[in-house]
């Protein structure tokens, strides 16, 4: 497995940007399709995006589609999540996920990854 570490969340304002990062241990982080979930308090942790082990195909949530932008970078071992036009319906701790073996789609679960980080929390003030 790999080791994940997330940064870069905090406290916003509505319509604000954000950019979390995921950084991954080891040499074989293109191995991997990586994803982002989130977790609201008292809700299950649920899909945000995905992409393949190149980057060349992304995956998004419908209710994130147009707004964030899941991006990596092979050779720095670090995936990214672009969080465009925050609402407070965006308020969560963000979770970085990563799969060896899991054929990426828009259908993505949370049981379809092994490695995951230790979250981050994003709160969005409306």
């Amino acid at each position: 497995q790999v080791q994940l570490v997330e940064s870069g969340g905090g406290l916003v304002q509505a319509g604000d940007s954000l950019r979390l990062s995921c950084a991954a241990s080891g040499r074989t982080f293109n191995a991997y399709v990586m994803g982002w979930f989130r977790q609201a308090p008292g809700k299950e942790r649920d899909f945000v995006a995905g992409i393949t082990r190149l980057g060349g195909i992304t995956y998004y949530a419908d209710s994130v589609k147009g707004r964030f932008i899941i991006s990596r970078d092979n050779a720095k071992n670090t995936v990214y999540l672009q969080m465009n036009s925050l609402n407070s319906d965006d308020t969560a701790v963000y979770y970085c996920a990563g799969s060896r073996t899991v054929v990426p789609s828009t259908n993505l679960r949370r049981t379809d990854f092994d490695s995951w980080g230790q979250g981050t929390q994003v709160t969005v003030s409306s």
